[in-house]
């Protein structure tokens, strides 16, 4: 299909997860991809951070898509040095149409007895990082006048309180009041602006030891797979113990495409009935 054919995406947090998932959808439906990725660890996130590997493995499967990718190391909390990549992604693929602003870390701990780096890595990343990205790219959409989608990764944690994640869901709060924000000054030029909010989504930010120990009260699942799934299920009104990273992106592409066009100032959720105040019981 070719709902976002001649469109350009700019994807942070690309190297895989979530991100990587929006840019081979975006990139089967037309649009070309400046994947960006830190590519490294952060020392206050319990585990890995993506690599170049990773990063590599995108660019395979949007190129695989025969779609053009410029990919690029960069840190959402370096200002130039998203400007830059942004730049040469614009200078080789000829402008962009699209931002996601999906970059984003969790950690997990009491709020009083939260160590401040903690506190401020989550800020940088999932607030200031998501600002940075905009700052960045949003200018070059003005310049060239044909308007745009800008769609910021939030959470079902900037809707409502989680114990343990008062920075994280501090953060993804931020998130809502700047798309808003946004959303108002950018309509004069036919950009729009939303956000989007994963419930539980089955990736390495949910699938590692701390997230388990934090739902589960254990982090091991060897032989307990059975117990895993039921566990998470029990969040959900529909009876799936998560989303896929599909699902977020098929949100994202509606909200990037011209199916959206009026769409702005919205929060998109996907949380297979996380935030329903009453839960179905499942078998």
């Amino acid at each position: 299909m070719s709902r976002l054919r001649g469109k350009v995406a700019l994807i942070t947090g690309a190297a895989r997860g979530q991100g990587r998932s929006h840019a081979v959808r975006l990139a089967e439906e037309g649009a070309d991809i400046i994947a960006l990725d830190l590519c490294r660890d952060i020392d206050t996130v319990p585990y890995p951070g993506a690599t170049e590997d990773d990063l590599a493995e995108t660019v395979g499967q949007v190129e695989a898509l025969d779609r053009r990718v410029v990919a690029r190391q960069a840190d959402v909390r370096d200002l130039s040095a998203l400007t830059r990549a942004v730049g040469e992604g614009v200078e080789a693929l000829g402008g962009v149409d699209i931002v996601c602003a999906n970059a984003g870390i969790a950690s997990f701990g009491s709020t009083i007895e939260l160590d401040e780096t903690v506190w401020q890595d989550m800020l940088d990343v999932n607030l200031t990082g998501v600002w940075k990205t905009v700052k960045a790219a949003v200018p070059r959409m003005i310049e060239q006048g044909r308007g745009g989608s800008v769609i910021l990764t939030s959470s079902v944690a900037g809707l409502t309180a989680f114990s343990q994640l008062a920075h994280y869901s501090a953060a993804k709060h931020g998130v809502i009041g700047l798309m808003r924000v946004l959303a108002v000054e950018l309509a004069p030029h036919r950009i729009r602006v939303n956000s989007v909010h994963p419930g539980n989504t089955h990736t390495p930010m949910i699938d590692n030891d701390a997230a388990r120990t934090l739902f589960l009260g254990d982090p091991r699942i060897e032989g307990r797979e059975d117990e895993v799934r039921r566990n998470f299920m029990a969040m959900n009104a529909l009876p799936v113990p998560w989303v896929e990273a599909l699902d977020i992106s098929n949100a994202v592409l509606h909200l990037a495409s011209d199916e959206a066009r009026y769409v702005t100032g919205t929060t998109a959720v996907v949380d297979a009935g996380l935030l329903l105040p009453f839960k179905v019981p499942h078998s």
